[in-house]
């Protein structure tokens, strides 16, 4: 059903939504969801016969990009071949988004769990496939996935490759044997490694953090919205600096954290941009389904950021010049964070649910004969690279580009990786 139609920023923009079965398993047991998606073309050519392009959006629990006259970069070129579709990925955005609200409405721990599970890559492409039948009359697509996008262009070649004309990854090709501990123990490393570099850059920044650190021990300072803020909350604003103006963002976030030169206290405004970035108001699913997108039918994750933490020292909250983390999701933050205390119950559950059926079917990404092309970045601090060579070497048909020019964000930064990308394919 189309929605509205409307021009933006020189691009004409049409929002469509399809109801569709929450449990994709079980379809007939007449609960739905929304999943909004957004088509994308030149105003001269929205009744023009385009190819299509899907972008598959970086999460989990990630809307689509929303466009404006500077991008992103990427979108700009691809509406001159292409009619770009920006699906919301169920759960997020204007797709039935979950909030806590939608997790107090639930009986118990365990139906909340339950509920959550129908959020996972399997539901995202079966939702991809639907609309691609019922929106499109069963058009083949091409695909763009960035990050946690590229984990789903492969969940999509494992079980419905037949919908694909051609794949596209950035900064997302995942493990096809997934194990939550053995990715932690390799992305500790790399944040160890950012910071060292961050320190090395802005070498008076670590009395900076120490300071900040030091005071939120001492006075256990609230956030605006009433959430006490304990140094283990300040180091997940580690997550940034993987992007590539991660670092600037938060050299110069840090440069006012107080109000004086005694530091006797911390600024209002350096709280409520805490309070923002580490709050997760606008994506909790992201916190929820987070280690789930590395378990497995024979391996839970069961907290394996946390435990794997305990190995590594240097990311202790007293430890001095204080670390930041990254890409990790811990229980204690189900209690901190206060967007996030409603689904404590069912996240608990859900960290120890094995998956009904693999995200991956190595026998079939074996024989794959969709062409698919691959940006692999040698610095990324959240996708393992060393692990992203061994599964491009396992899957048929894939050609990679392993660069160190850019950070995990490469394809939003520069439209040139996407250029590259289709170079790859270009003639297959």
């Amino acid at each position: 059903m189309e929605i509205d139609g409307y021009n933006v920023a020189g691009l004409h923009v049409t929002d469509r939504r399809l109801e569709v079965p929450l449990d994709w398993m079980n379809p007939d047991d007449g609960r739905t969801i929304s999943v909004f998606f957004r088509e994308i073309c030149e105003p001269a050519q929205q009744d023009a016969r385009l190819p299509l392009l899907v972008f598959l959006q970086g999460g989990p629990g990630g809307k689509s990009s929303r466009p404006t006259s500077s991008g992103p970069g990427w979108l700009l070129d691809a509406v001159k071949k292409y009619r770009v579709i920006l699906p919301d990925q169920r759960g997020t955005g204007r797709s039935s988004r979950i909030t806590g609200t939608t997790m107090e409405k639930m009986s118990d721990a365990k139906a909340a769990a339950d509920y959550l599970a129908h959020f996972d890559a399997h539901a995202i492409v079966a939702d991809l496939e639907h609309i691609r039948k019922n929106a499109y009359q069963g058009a083949c697509w091409e695909t763009l996935g960035q990050s946690y996008g590229g984990f789903l262009t492969l969940t999509y070649l494992s079980h419905a490759p037949q919908g694909l004309t051609k794949c596209y990854i950035a900064g997302g090709i995942p493990s096809l044997f997934p194990n939550a501990d053995e990715v932690y123990r390799r992305t500790y490393a790399q944040v160890a490694k950012k910071m060292r570099a961050y320190y090395a850059r802005f070498p008076q920044d670590a009395q900076k953090l120490d300071a900040i650190a030091d005071h939120i021990q001492a006075h256990r300072p609230r956030l605006p919205n009433g959430d006490v803020l304990t140094v283990r909350r300040f180091q997940t604003l580690g997550l940034m600096i993987g992007m590539g103006e991660g670092a600037e963002r938060l050299h110069w976030l840090i440069e006012e954290a107080f109000t004086d030169e005694q530091q006797s206290a911390l600024n209002h405004h350096f709280l409520l941009e805490v309070m923002v970035l580490t709050g997760f108001d606008e994506n909790p699913l992201f916190a929820a389904l987070h280690e789930n997108i590395y378990a497995a039918p024979d391996a839970q994750s069961a907290w394996a950021a946390e435990r794997e933490r305990r190995q590594h020292p240097e990311f202790a909250e007293d430890h001095r010049p204080l670390y930041l983390t990254g890409e990790m999701i811990y229980p204690w933050m189900f209690e901190e964070i206060s967007a996030l205390r409603p689904f404590k119950e069912a996240v608990e559950v859900l960290a120890h649910k094995p998956l009904d059926r693999p995200f991956y079917d190595r026998e079939r990404l074996a024989c794959n004969t969709v062409p698919v092309a691959a940006a692999i970045y040698f610095d990324d601090m959240y996708v393992d690279v060393e692990l992203s060579l061994q599964t491009v070497e396992a899957v048929g048909n894939l050609t990679y580009w392993l660069s160190n020019e850019y950070q995990h964000d490469g394809l939003r930064q520069d439209p040139k990786v996407f250029e590259k990308l289709q170079s790859l394919v270009q003639d297959r």
